[in-house]
């Protein structure tokens, strides 16, 4: 694994991020912790608008390993909410340090 960030390629999909803002990054190290990196000022001032970008998110993210392992997306999420349930009922780690908090410009 490589050192440093690979993007991911979002050239094909510029026209759906059209008057998009970007509100997380998450970054995943090979038996690791995870970064997170959230612009709430991206989604607006109720919390729970982040909740549903989550499960869209999961959505998503079940149908691409649907379609990456050849399985049924269903299968796929149903993994998801069971990785969220475990993670709510005992959490893996404590919150990393610092937390940022996005420019009023941004």
């Amino acid at each position: 694994m490589s050192d440093k960030p690979i993007p991911i390629d979002l050239a094909p999909f510029a026209g759906m991020l059209d008057g998009g803002r970007e509100f997380l990054r998450a970054w995943a190290k090979q038996d690791g912790p995870t970064s997170y990196f959230v612009n709430p000022r991206a989604l607006g001032p109720d919390p729970a608008l982040f909740g549903m970008a989550l499960v869209d998110a999961a959505r998503q993210a079940a149908a691409a390993w649907g379609k990456a392992l050849g399985r049924p997306g269903d299968d796929m999420l149903n993994r998801i909410w069971e990785g969220l349930d475990a993670e709510r009922a005992a959490p893996t780690s404590d919150l990393p340090l610092p937390i940022a908090v996005a420019r009023k410009d941004d």
